[in-house]
Protein backbone atom coordinates (compact mmCIF):
# COMPACT_ATOMS: atom_id res chain seq x y z
CA UNK A 1 0.00 0.00 0.00
CA UNK A 2 1.41 3.15 -0.91
CA UNK A 3 2.09 5.92 1.50
CA UNK A 4 2.16 9.62 0.73
CA UNK A 5 3.22 12.24 3.07
CA UNK A 6 1.38 16.02 1.66
CA UNK A 7 0.47 18.91 3.38
CA UNK A 8 -2.20 20.71 1.96
CA UNK A 9 -5.04 21.41 4.22
CA UNK A 10 -8.77 21.98 3.20
CA UNK A 11 -10.66 25.04 5.07
CA UNK A 12 -13.85 22.57 5.65
CA UNK A 13 -12.25 20.10 7.83
CA UNK A 14 -14.16 18.28 10.04
CA UNK A 15 -11.81 17.72 13.23
CA UNK A 16 -12.02 14.76 15.81
CA UNK A 17 -11.08 14.64 19.57
CA UNK A 18 -8.38 12.16 20.25
CA UNK A 19 -8.53 12.39 24.03
CA UNK A 20 -5.54 12.18 26.46
CA UNK A 21 -5.66 9.29 29.73
CA UNK A 22 -4.51 8.87 33.09
CA UNK A 23 -3.73 6.03 34.52
CA UNK A 24 -4.99 6.65 38.52
CA UNK A 25 -2.56 4.12 39.36
CA UNK A 26 -0.90 1.32 37.62
CA UNK A 27 -0.49 -2.03 39.56
CA UNK A 28 2.08 -4.77 37.44
CA UNK A 29 1.01 -8.01 39.05
CA UNK A 30 3.20 -10.57 36.96
CA UNK A 31 4.01 -11.90 33.37
CA UNK A 32 1.53 -14.15 31.04
CA UNK A 33 3.43 -17.09 28.75
CA UNK A 34 4.28 -14.83 26.21
CA UNK A 35 6.46 -12.81 28.68
CA UNK A 36 3.92 -9.54 28.36
CA UNK A 37 3.51 -7.85 31.62
CA UNK A 38 0.43 -7.92 33.17
CA UNK A 39 -1.57 -5.12 35.17
CA UNK A 40 -4.83 -3.80 36.35
CA UNK A 41 -4.93 -0.06 35.89
CA UNK A 42 -8.04 2.77 36.05
CA UNK A 43 -7.67 4.41 32.85
CA UNK A 44 -9.18 7.97 33.15
CA UNK A 45 -10.48 9.50 30.08
CA UNK A 46 -9.94 13.23 29.69
CA UNK A 47 -11.86 16.02 28.27
CA UNK A 48 -8.57 17.34 26.48
CA UNK A 49 -6.44 16.08 23.72
CA UNK A 50 -5.10 16.44 19.90
CA UNK A 51 -8.03 16.22 16.89
CA UNK A 52 -7.31 14.79 13.98
CA UNK A 53 -8.96 15.45 10.12
CA UNK A 54 -9.97 13.24 7.83
CA UNK A 55 -11.20 13.62 3.96
CA UNK A 56 -12.00 10.67 1.88
CA UNK A 57 -10.05 9.58 -0.97
CA UNK A 58 -10.91 6.75 -4.04
CA UNK A 59 -6.96 6.11 -4.82
CA UNK A 60 -6.88 3.72 -2.07
CA UNK A 61 -3.78 5.59 -0.23
CA UNK A 62 -3.49 6.61 3.07
CA UNK A 63 -2.08 10.10 2.95
CA UNK A 64 -0.59 12.11 6.30
CA UNK A 65 -0.42 15.61 5.67
CA UNK A 66 0.67 16.74 8.97
CA UNK A 67 4.74 16.22 9.32
CA UNK A 68 5.81 14.89 12.63
CA UNK A 69 9.10 15.53 13.60
CA UNK A 70 11.53 12.02 13.91
CA UNK A 71 8.12 9.89 12.79
CA UNK A 72 8.61 8.51 9.16
CA UNK A 73 5.19 8.14 8.23
CA UNK A 74 5.22 4.30 7.88
CA UNK A 75 5.69 4.61 11.88
CA UNK A 76 3.07 6.42 12.85
CA UNK A 77 0.62 4.78 14.63
CA UNK A 78 -2.47 6.71 12.80
CA UNK A 79 -1.30 5.30 9.33
CA UNK A 80 -1.18 2.04 10.82
CA UNK A 81 -4.03 2.05 11.92
CA UNK A 82 -5.55 3.08 8.90
CA UNK A 83 -3.97 0.68 6.87
CA UNK A 84 -4.71 -1.88 9.73
CA UNK A 85 -8.72 -1.06 8.85
CA UNK A 86 -8.30 -1.06 4.97
CA UNK A 87 -6.79 -4.09 5.03
CA UNK A 88 -8.92 -6.31 7.14
CA UNK A 89 -12.17 -4.67 5.85
CA UNK A 90 -10.52 -5.05 2.14
CA UNK A 91 -12.01 -1.32 1.57
CA UNK A 92 -11.31 0.37 -1.34
CA UNK A 93 -11.06 3.79 -0.19
CA UNK A 94 -8.34 5.68 0.83
CA UNK A 95 -8.12 8.77 2.75
CA UNK A 96 -6.16 11.81 3.71
CA UNK A 97 -5.38 12.75 7.18
CA UNK A 98 -4.37 16.00 9.39
CA UNK A 99 -3.16 16.14 13.10
CA UNK A 100 -3.36 18.85 15.43
CA UNK A 101 -1.16 17.65 18.31
CA UNK A 102 -0.57 18.94 21.48
CA UNK A 103 0.15 16.32 23.84
CA UNK A 104 3.42 15.81 24.22
CA UNK A 105 4.70 12.51 22.74
CA UNK A 106 6.05 10.11 25.21
CA UNK A 107 4.32 10.86 28.06
CA UNK A 108 2.68 8.08 29.21
CA UNK A 109 -1.06 9.91 28.82
CA UNK A 110 -1.83 7.94 25.48
CA UNK A 111 -1.83 10.52 22.60
CA UNK A 112 -0.19 7.95 20.07
CA UNK A 113 -2.44 4.89 21.03
CA UNK A 114 -5.84 7.44 21.28
CA UNK A 115 -4.86 9.07 17.92
CA UNK A 116 -4.52 5.08 16.63
CA UNK A 117 -8.00 4.71 18.20
CA UNK A 118 -9.68 8.18 16.84
CA UNK A 119 -8.41 6.91 13.37
CA UNK A 120 -10.01 3.23 13.77
CA UNK A 121 -13.59 4.68 14.56
CA UNK A 122 -13.84 7.59 12.32
CA UNK A 123 -12.33 5.72 9.68
CA UNK A 124 -14.94 3.41 10.14
CA UNK A 125 -17.81 5.80 10.07
CA UNK A 126 -16.31 7.64 7.30
CA UNK A 127 -15.66 4.34 4.68
CA UNK A 128 -18.67 2.68 6.19
CA UNK A 129 -16.72 -0.30 7.27
CA UNK A 130 -19.30 -1.23 9.73
CA UNK A 131 -17.03 -2.74 12.07
CA UNK A 132 -18.11 -2.92 15.66
CA UNK A 133 -16.73 -1.52 18.99
CA UNK A 134 -15.57 -5.16 19.95
CA UNK A 135 -14.31 -5.64 16.50
CA UNK A 136 -12.44 -2.27 16.13
CA UNK A 137 -10.70 -2.85 20.02
CA UNK A 138 -9.41 -6.28 18.84
CA UNK A 139 -7.77 -4.28 15.66
CA UNK A 140 -6.15 -2.11 18.22
CA UNK A 141 -4.64 -3.89 20.18
CA UNK A 142 -2.40 -4.91 17.78
CA UNK A 143 -1.09 -1.90 17.31
CA UNK A 144 -0.65 -1.02 21.20
CA UNK A 145 -2.69 -2.21 24.66
CA UNK A 146 -3.65 1.32 25.27
CA UNK A 147 -5.82 1.57 22.38
CA UNK A 148 -8.49 -0.56 23.05
CA UNK A 149 -9.66 1.93 26.10
CA UNK A 150 -9.64 4.53 23.48
CA UNK A 151 -11.97 2.68 21.05
CA UNK A 152 -14.37 1.61 23.75
CA UNK A 153 -13.76 5.67 25.05
CA UNK A 154 -14.91 4.78 28.62
CA UNK A 155 -13.24 5.37 32.12
CA UNK A 156 -12.27 1.82 32.80
CA UNK A 157 -10.70 -0.60 35.19
CA UNK A 158 -8.03 -2.86 33.00
CA UNK A 159 -6.22 -6.02 33.38
CA UNK A 160 -4.54 -8.34 31.84
CA UNK A 161 -2.55 -7.34 29.27
CA UNK A 162 -4.67 -4.36 28.67
CA UNK A 163 -7.68 -5.95 27.18
CA UNK A 164 -9.78 -7.22 29.49
CA UNK A 165 -11.89 -3.30 30.13
CA UNK A 166 -14.86 -2.89 33.03
CA UNK A 167 -16.07 0.41 32.16
CA UNK A 168 -16.41 2.29 35.51
CA UNK A 169 -18.12 5.60 36.49
CA UNK A 170 -15.96 8.31 38.78
CA UNK A 171 -17.41 11.31 40.07
CA UNK A 172 -15.56 14.10 37.63
CA UNK A 173 -12.85 15.37 39.42
CA UNK A 174 -10.13 18.50 37.92
CA UNK A 175 -6.88 17.31 36.91
CA UNK A 176 -3.41 19.16 36.36
CA UNK A 177 -0.98 17.47 34.25
CA UNK A 178 2.60 18.41 33.93
CA UNK A 179 5.33 17.10 31.58
CA UNK A 180 8.81 18.02 32.62
CA UNK A 181 10.20 18.01 29.28
CA UNK A 182 12.04 14.58 29.48
CA UNK A 183 10.90 11.11 27.41
CA UNK A 184 10.85 8.19 29.31
CA UNK A 185 11.28 4.43 27.70
CA UNK A 186 8.54 2.58 27.99
CA UNK A 187 11.01 0.01 27.03
CA UNK A 188 13.76 0.39 29.21
CA UNK A 189 10.96 0.73 32.25
CA UNK A 190 9.52 -2.77 31.72
CA UNK A 191 12.87 -4.52 31.03
CA UNK A 192 13.90 -3.13 34.07
CA UNK A 193 14.75 -5.77 36.70
CA UNK A 194 14.51 -4.08 39.82
CA UNK A 195 10.46 -3.17 38.30
CA UNK A 196 8.10 -4.51 40.76
CA UNK A 197 6.30 -7.20 39.51
CA UNK A 198 4.10 -9.04 42.46
CA UNK A 199 1.88 -6.70 42.83
CA UNK A 200 -1.57 -8.64 44.54
CA UNK A 201 -4.69 -8.23 42.94
CA UNK A 202 -7.14 -5.69 43.84
CA UNK A 203 -11.13 -5.41 42.90
CA UNK A 204 -11.73 -2.09 41.50
CA UNK A 205 -14.55 -1.29 43.48
CA UNK A 206 -11.78 -1.53 46.55
CA UNK A 207 -10.23 1.54 44.19
CA UNK A 208 -8.95 4.36 46.61
CA UNK A 209 -6.31 6.71 45.24
CA UNK A 210 -3.99 6.58 48.36
CA UNK A 211 -4.55 2.98 48.80
CA UNK A 212 -2.69 2.77 45.09
CA UNK A 213 0.20 3.61 43.61
CA UNK A 214 2.39 3.24 39.99
CA UNK A 215 4.76 0.15 40.19
CA UNK A 216 6.95 2.43 37.61
CA UNK A 217 7.05 5.57 39.65
CA UNK A 218 10.19 4.43 41.93
CA UNK A 219 12.22 3.37 39.16
CA UNK A 220 11.40 6.35 36.55
CA UNK A 221 12.09 8.45 39.29
CA UNK A 222 15.47 6.88 40.01
CA UNK A 223 16.35 7.32 36.59
CA UNK A 224 14.89 10.34 35.51
CA UNK A 225 15.31 13.42 37.91
CA UNK A 226 13.49 15.94 36.64
CA UNK A 227 10.59 13.27 36.83
CA UNK A 228 11.26 13.34 40.25
CA UNK A 229 11.92 17.03 41.18
CA UNK A 230 8.43 17.94 39.42
CA UNK A 231 6.86 15.08 41.37
CA UNK A 232 8.33 16.38 44.48
CA UNK A 233 7.08 19.83 43.52
CA UNK A 234 3.57 18.94 42.70
CA UNK A 235 3.38 16.86 46.57
CA UNK A 236 3.61 20.49 48.11
CA UNK A 237 -0.08 21.11 46.75
CA UNK A 238 -2.15 18.08 46.20
CA UNK A 239 -2.29 14.35 45.76
CA UNK A 240 -0.22 13.99 42.80
CA UNK A 241 1.50 10.68 40.75
CA UNK A 242 2.86 9.54 37.62
CA UNK A 243 1.08 7.98 34.97
CA UNK A 244 1.72 4.89 32.73
CA UNK A 245 5.12 5.25 32.43
CA UNK A 246 6.07 8.44 32.71
CA UNK A 247 7.02 11.01 31.69
CA UNK A 248 3.69 13.17 32.74
CA UNK A 249 2.52 13.69 36.44
CA UNK A 250 -0.61 14.30 37.31
CA UNK A 251 -2.26 16.38 40.40
CA UNK A 252 -5.84 15.94 41.68
CA UNK A 253 -8.28 18.88 42.71
CA UNK A 254 -11.69 19.68 43.39
CA UNK A 255 -12.21 22.90 41.20
CA UNK A 256 -10.35 24.58 38.49
CA UNK A 257 -9.29 27.47 39.98
CA UNK A 258 -7.08 25.51 42.95
CA UNK A 259 -5.68 24.03 40.29
CA UNK A 260 -4.60 27.05 38.35
CA UNK A 261 -2.95 28.52 41.23
CA UNK A 262 -0.63 25.24 41.37
CA UNK A 263 -0.25 25.58 37.76
CA UNK A 264 1.39 29.20 37.50
CA UNK A 265 3.40 27.48 40.51
CA UNK A 266 5.56 25.47 38.42
CA UNK A 267 8.90 25.69 36.60
CA UNK A 268 8.75 27.44 33.49
CA UNK A 269 11.08 24.24 31.54
CA UNK A 270 7.65 22.00 31.48
CA UNK A 271 4.60 21.95 29.75
CA UNK A 272 1.40 21.77 31.65
CA UNK A 273 -2.32 21.36 31.11
CA UNK A 274 -5.58 21.54 33.74
CA UNK A 275 -8.57 19.50 32.80
CA UNK A 276 -11.15 17.27 33.95
CA UNK A 277 -12.40 13.72 33.77
CA UNK A 278 -15.00 12.62 31.81
CA UNK A 279 -16.69 9.03 32.24
CA UNK A 280 -17.20 8.80 28.10
CA UNK A 281 -14.62 9.88 25.21
CA UNK A 282 -15.32 13.09 23.93
CA UNK A 283 -14.90 11.59 20.28
CA UNK A 284 -17.81 9.26 20.76
CA UNK A 285 -20.47 11.90 21.71
CA UNK A 286 -19.05 13.25 18.64
CA UNK A 287 -19.63 10.08 16.56
CA UNK A 288 -22.90 9.62 17.48
CA UNK A 289 -23.78 13.43 16.67
CA UNK A 290 -22.35 12.72 13.14
CA UNK A 291 -24.33 9.34 12.69
CA UNK A 292 -27.74 11.27 13.88
CA UNK A 293 -27.17 13.54 11.59
CA UNK A 294 -26.59 11.23 8.48
CA UNK A 295 -30.08 9.54 9.44
CA UNK A 296 -31.70 12.65 10.14
CA UNK A 297 -30.24 13.51 6.55
CA UNK A 298 -30.93 10.24 4.90
CA UNK A 299 -34.68 10.48 6.15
Amino acid sequence: MAINLTFEQPTDLTWWPSPAKLNLFLHITGRDQRGYHLLQSLFQILDFGDQLAFEVTPSGQIEMCTDLDSVPAQDNLIVRAATLLQQHTQCPLGAKIWLHKVLPMGGGIGGGSSNAATALLVLNHLWKTNLSLQQLAELGLQLGADVPIFVHGKTAFAEGVGEKITPVNLASQIYLVAFPNCHVSTAEVFSAPDLVRDSAKIAWQDYIFSETRNDCQKLVCERYPKVANLLHDLLEYAPSRMTGTGACLFSVFDNMEEAEKVKNKLPNDCQAFITKGVNESPLHAALAKSEASLKLHDN
